[in-house]
């Protein structure tokens, strides 16, 4: 490690001295460990290449000499540590980036402050294994366009004020409390949530979400964990959710409740569903089902027009009547595709058992299936039902 470390400080210095001076880098993207040595010869060797207006777009991937999960809380305080001697060291550097992705770093309270507000140009800002402690993460920033964080101990994320934000990406939160805080995020439009929670506890999408028209909802561990609310209380929240894609909920859980969505959400276009379990992840949670009833058995929807994705679809109740009802609902929906269950490749390299599938493969088999699905229903146009294995 110490010796790829110095030869990527070794190369980048070379590079960044010996190019023609009229030669303009449009893209550099460095990844190197965070040792402060090797550090600062990086960071100089930047700094005085941006000073020549000759760099376009910079990234560093700051790594740390542990992996995330052999992190104590003693690594993740030295590591930060080393992270704000290399920042104090090398501001004109980091001011210039454009891509920054940290790890392993416990904050204090004034280190992320400082780190945006010295890396003016930043756009994407990735956050693994990094956090504050029990306090909150607090973010500003006027460039800023994509935030991830993943893991890491936290009470919120407060999205203060990011005017040019549109994706926003936080996995991993380790309680059973709404994680995150909207401030000033008026381009946000693409939310990716995946959680891991140990309990029952629910969360209600409408104190969840605001102002966010394309969301990517995520559940693992097989627990669903948002809660089914009235169209009323929900649709000012998903007035304008243009797609939804609701991965990773537990094989042989009743999907109906996913409706709440379409019914609260008259702009959505498109809806996925993943159905599978992961017995990598661990000790699968008790299967959990969500009681929804629907608030009209009327119920029209107008724009989702392009389709219905179901992933781990079984000719099942469950699965055909759930089609059924959307193809109902949906009165200008032209495209159904229903795909047989994901596999897993690290299940299946740890020689987990899984489910038999009963999906349709023969034509016989998938013509009865379309048969089921449309069995009464009276449609305007006529909706394409694929299957695909």
């Amino acid at each position: 490690m110490v010796r790829a470390n110095r030869a990527v400080a070794e190369l980048t210095d070379k590079i960044l001295t010996t190019r023609p001076p009229q030669l303009t880098i449009r893209d550099l993207k460095l990844t190197f460990v965070l040792r402060h040595d090797h550090c600062l010869s990086i960071g100089r060797s930047v700094a005085r290449a941006m000073a020549t207006r000759k760099l376009d777009s910079v990234q560093f991937k700051i790594l740390t000499e542990k992996h995330s999960f052999d992190c104590t809380p003693a690594d993740l305080l030295r590591f930060g540590k080393q992270l704000n001697a290399f920042f104090a060291d090398c501001q004109d550097a980091f001011a210039g980036l454009t891509t920054l992705e940290l790890q392993n770093l416990r904050f204090g309270e004034s280190d992320l402050p400082n780190i945006l507000g010295t890396c003016k140009r930043l756009e994407y800002l990735s956050l693994a294994l990094c956090d504050a402690g029990i306090g909150s993460l607090k973010f500003e920033h006027d460039r800023l366009v994509e935030l991830k964080i993943e893991y890491g101990e936290y009470e919120t994320v407060e999205l203060c004020r990011l005017p040019m934000l549109q994706r926003m990406t936080c996995d991993f939160w380790d309680h059973d409390r709404n994680p995150l805080v909207f401030g000033f995020v008026p381009q946000l439009s693409k939310l990716s949530l995946l959680n891991f929670v140990a309990t029952n506890v629910t969360l209600p999408l409408s104190q969840l979400l605001a102002n966010v028209p394309d969301i990517c909802d995520h559940f693992i561990n097989n627990k669903i964990w948002v809660r089914p609310e009235s169209p009323r209380v929900l649709s000012p929240v998903l007035s304008k959710l243009r797609i939804v894609n609701l991965d990773n909920i537990r094989e042989g859980s009743d999907i109906s409740w996913t409706m709440f969505i379409l019914e609260a959400a008259p702009s959505l276009e498109e809806l996925s569903i993943t159905v599978w379990d992961h017995a990598c992840h661990g000790k699968l949670a008790e299967k959990t089902d969500v009681k929804w009833e629907p608030c009209d058995s009327d119920f029209k929807h107008a724009n989702l027009a392009n389709k219905l994705t179901i992933f781990g679809f079984q000719p099942d109740k469950n699965f055909m009547g759930y089609v059924t009802h959307v193809v109902k609902a949906a009165v200008r929906i032209k495209e159904v595709t229903l795909h047989d269950m994901k596999v897993c490749n690290t299940c299946v390299t740890d020689g987990v058992e899984l489910c038999p599938s009963r999906y349709p493969r023969t034509s016989e088999e998938k013509y009865s299936c379309f048969e089921k699905i449309i069995e009464g229903l009276v449609m305007s146009s006529p909706v394409m039902i694929h299957f695909w294995s």
